[in-house]
Parts: structure tokens; C-alpha cells; sequence
């Protein structure tokens, strides 16, 4: 069987990195992952089950014991579950838990295709080192949290300009500073700045730097 190509998409929060991973995979027709979403997960069924998501002993026997299938049918997005899984994210015990399923994914993507996306924190340089082609996605702080801004916005959440900058600067500050696998590109990682950029452009300038690696991949005789 031949491997799986494999695009690792990581950046910033609110730089544009699961847009733009979905619309890669969509593109290929290969199979995307949300690496986010299971942290998200780990935060929902720790707050569910009354733990403080500070707990790491908690969050690691929740991270064991998460379907990542459950991802699919849960609104992961709010506010408060976004914050826990910044905090969860943090905890090597946590990160270990999900590095099997990450890494079982990019080996063996579900359904007939010949790849995957991942995007995250920690894909080009911990999940999946050997991606054939890494991005870095990245924006200017105050364009990030405008977009978040905007976002939350349409989806009817309230919340100030401020309030989302300093939320967007805290996770920036813990992603960074984290012991295990802290947020950097990976030495061979492709930066891409979006700040000003639409998504359109983004997308287009992602698969510019991307789909030559790829038709490299897929053309390699050692994929089969």
C-alpha cells in the first residue's frame, strides 16, 4: 500500500490555519483532521464532569477515555471550552494521550484517499516531523483577534474587542511557553503571514507553496 501523503498545517490561534487546512484536504481529496478538537473534546468532558481544567491528573484519565468520533457531534466552539483546552493543551500527560490517535491518522487516513491534512500547534514538529510539506500559518496580533472578533460575532456571541485581544494574547502565551511541544515552526516549515490577506488569497498562496511538495510526494517511488 502506498503512504499517505501527509500536509502538516500549524500557526497561530485565529490566523486562518483550519480554514485553510480544510480547503487543502477539500482540494487534494484527502482526509483532514482538527488536532484542536480533541483538546476541545478533553475540555468539554472535563468540565462536564465538574474538574477543574487546571486538573491535569483529571484531564489526562479524560484524554484516555475521549471518542475522538465525538467530535463531530459536539459544538466545541464556545468560549469556555476554548479557554479550558488552551489550558489542557498545556499538559504533557494530555499531549501524550493524543499523540498516538494524531499519528494513527497521518499513517492510515480514513476512507480511499491518498492523504491527510492536520493542522495544530505541534504537527511539523512533534505529531508528524516527517510531513512532506509544513506550513506555519501566522497574522498580526490585533488582525487575529478582529477576525475572532468577527466571528464570534456572527455567531451571535457578544463579547468586547478587548476582552477577545487579551484571550487571544493569554493562549499565544501559554501555546509558547509550554514545556512539551511549545508552538514554533518546524526548521523546514513554510511561514505564511495572512494579515493581510482574505481567505481566498490565503488559500491560494497555501496551495501555491504547498502542491509542488505534494505532486512530489505522490510521485516518489517509494510510495508504492
Amino acid at each position: 500500500m502506498n503512504n499517505p501523503v501527509l500536509i502538516a498545517v500549524d500557526g497561530t490561534a485565529a490566523s486562518g490555519k483550519g480554514t485553510l487546512a480544510r480547503r487543502l484536504a477539500a482540494y487534494f481529496g484527502f482526509a483532514h483532521l482538527d488536532s484542536g478538537s480533541l483538546y476541545r473534546l478533553v475540555a468539554l468532558n472535563l468540565l462536564r464532569s465538574g474538574c477543574h481544567p487546571a486538573d491535569e491528573p483529571s484531564a489526562a484519565a479524560v484524554a484516555r477515555a475521549i471518542d475522538p468520533a465525538d467530535t463531530l457531534h459536539y459544538d466545541l466552539r464556545a468560549d469556555d471550552i476554548a479557554e479550558a483546552a488552551s489550558i489542557v493543551a498545556a499538559f504533557p500527560r494530555v499531549r501524550a494521550a493524543l499523540l498516538d490517535y494524531q499519528r494513527a491518522f497521518a499513517a492510515k487516513p480514513p476512507g480511499p484517499v491518498q492523504g491527510a491534512v492536520i493542522d495544530g500547534r505541534d504537527i511539523g514538529t512533534v505529531v508528524c516531523p516527517e510531513a512532506d510539506a509544513k506550513l506555519f500559518i501566522d497574522a498580526q496580533l490585533q488582525v487575529r483577534a478582529h477576525r475572532r472578533w468577527l466571528e464570534l460575532g456572527q455567531g451571535g456571541r457578544v463579547v468586547s474587542q478587548d476582552a477577545v485581544l487579551a484571550d487571544i494574547r493569554a493562549r499565544d502565551t501559554r501555546d509558547r511557553s509550554r514545556e512539551t511541544a511549545p508552538l514554533r515552526p518546524a526548521p523546514d516549515a513554510i511561514l505564511l503571514d495572512t494579515t493581510e490577506l482574505d481567505i481566498d488569497a490565503a488559500f491560494a498562496a497555501a496551495l501555491a507553496l504547498v502542491e509542488p511538495r505534494v505532486e512530489e510526494a505522490l510521485r516518489t517511488s517509494h510510495r508504492g
